[in-house]
């Protein structure tokens, strides 16, 4: 009975905090890529992520373009995250694993994004092409910036845009090479 209850535990801290840090880190992409922000999803998107976000910014001030106060929300939401479902599990978990986890959860998290975003993108392109709708217009701003040098690499072969394959597998590539290493990291660490 107690497999139940920490099974469920589990299922609703992925939920809630998977939800928030995804409007999170979509905000983040979006501003770093100047999205337009009249977009009815940006302003939803700024307005659920507005109250823990404005006061983080009156202390943690912007570097190089990139919202810090947002970044800082990233880390520490993964890292309460992790630390909710071990004590869930009823695992103890030391704070410098719990630290390199939670990066490289980060860095899978925005790794997933772009997978999961091209793959709209691209069927959209199939079903409505030249369709305008606010979602089709966020997921150009934020996958362009990707796309552009695989299309540079791999142009359009025929009419045909086989750029994305290259990024999945860079991506496949990003997984294995780099979030594993850092996840296997914080695990020795824990």
């Amino acid at each position: 009975m107690n497999g139940y209850f920490s099974s469920a535990a589990g299922f609703l801290i992925e939920a809630v905090f998977g939800l928030y840090m995804l409007a999170v880190l979509l905000r983040l992409i979006l501003q770093f890529v100047r999205a337009d922000f009249y977009n009815p999803i940006c302003q939803f998107l700024v307005k659920i992520t507005n109250p823990p976000i404005k006061p983080l910014r009156r202390i943690i001030p912007g570097l190089a373009g990139i919202d810090m106060a947002s970044v800082l929300l990233l880390v520490v939401l993964q890292m309460l995250k992790i630390f909710l479902l071990a004590t869930a599990a009823g695992v103890a978990i030391a704070l410098p694993g719990l630290t390199v986890m939670s990066v490289g959860e980060l860095i899978a998290l925005v790794l997933n994004l772009y997978m999961i975003s091209i793959l709209i993108q691209i069927i959209l392109s199939w079903v409505g092409p030249g369709g305008h709708n606010p979602a089709t217009a966020l997921l150009y701003y934020l996958n362009e910036p990707v796309m552009r040098p695989a299309r540079r690499i791999l142009p359009p072969i025929s009419g045909m845009d086989l750029s994305p394959i290259l990024v999945f597998l860079a991506i496949g590539l990003l997984k294995i090479l780099l979030v594993a290493p850092i996840l296997d990291w914080g695990r020795s660490l824990s």
